[in-house]
């Protein structure tokens, strides 16, 4: 039994009603939709997208940046530490160097200075040496005495000079400088103005120009009934 066609009602658009009710049921019975199983299943995600021939995994293309990223910085930060323990140990194998110089230098400072006493020692130990008791009465012994005294004092005067050490020796009459003398006692005396030196009792000496010792002198002080 062929159904009749199903005429639409310009109207609203429904089916005609002279369509019988067993018609209906009849066409109803019969009929099946057909599904495309293929597009459906090309329609289910898969796990990974072909892109241009490859695969490629979803969730990979963030994950390799990151990681290739994060290698980076651990390779960069054990670049930085290797270099900062190396200046590390750089600067203190140049401290230990510096130390140890100092400490030679404090050692060793007057090591020019005492090798060229050491001829002026010489000197005192060879006039030490003469016996002056085998030729007493002579003057040939007491002239080699004052000989040796004034060849080691002209010696010690050749060292003062290279090292750059001089002599503060006042004259009499020479107004007091606090800076290079020390007064050590007063002398009442009308021979030199006040505050002027009288006597010098032993002499001073600088050091490239410092006081290493002041020269201790008497000064003089106008009496007291003039």
């Amino acid at each position: 039994m062929i159904p009749k066609e199903k005429k639409m009602d310009p109207k609203n658009g429904s089916a005609d009603d002279s369509i019988s009710e067993d018609e209906k049921n009849h066409i109803n019975d019969g009929y099946e939709p057909m599904v495309n199983k293929d597009l459906i299943n090309q329609s289910e995600p898969d796990e990974s997208d072909e892109i241009d021939g490859a695969s490629v995994s979803v969730g990979s293309l963030d994950e390799e940046p990151e990681s290739s990223e994060l290698e980076e910085a651990q390779t960069k930060i054990e670049d930085l530490t290797q270099q900062y323990l190396l200046a590390r140990a750089e600067a203190e194998n140049i401290r230990k160097r510096a130390d140890i110089e100092i400490g030679n230098i404090r050692k060793f400072a007057l090591e020019s200075f005492v090798r060229e006493l050491l001829s002026v020692k010489d000197s005192l130990d060879l006039a030490r040496s003469i016996d002056l008791t085998s030729g007493m009465g002579d003057t040939s012994v007491v002239e080699k005495v004052v000989e040796g005294i004034d060849l080691t004092i002209k010696q010690l005067e050749s060292v003062f000079a290279r090292f750059e050490i001089e002599e503060v020796n006042p004259e009499q009459g020479e107004k007091l400088d606090p800076d290079r003398h020390q007064a050590m006692t007063i002398e009442e005396t009308r021979e030199f103005e006040p505050s002027h030196i009288c006597r010098v009792i032993q002499r001073g000496y600088l050091l490239h120009n410092r006081l290493l010792r002041p020269a201790m002198v008497i000064v003089a002080k106008a009496p007291e009934d003039s």
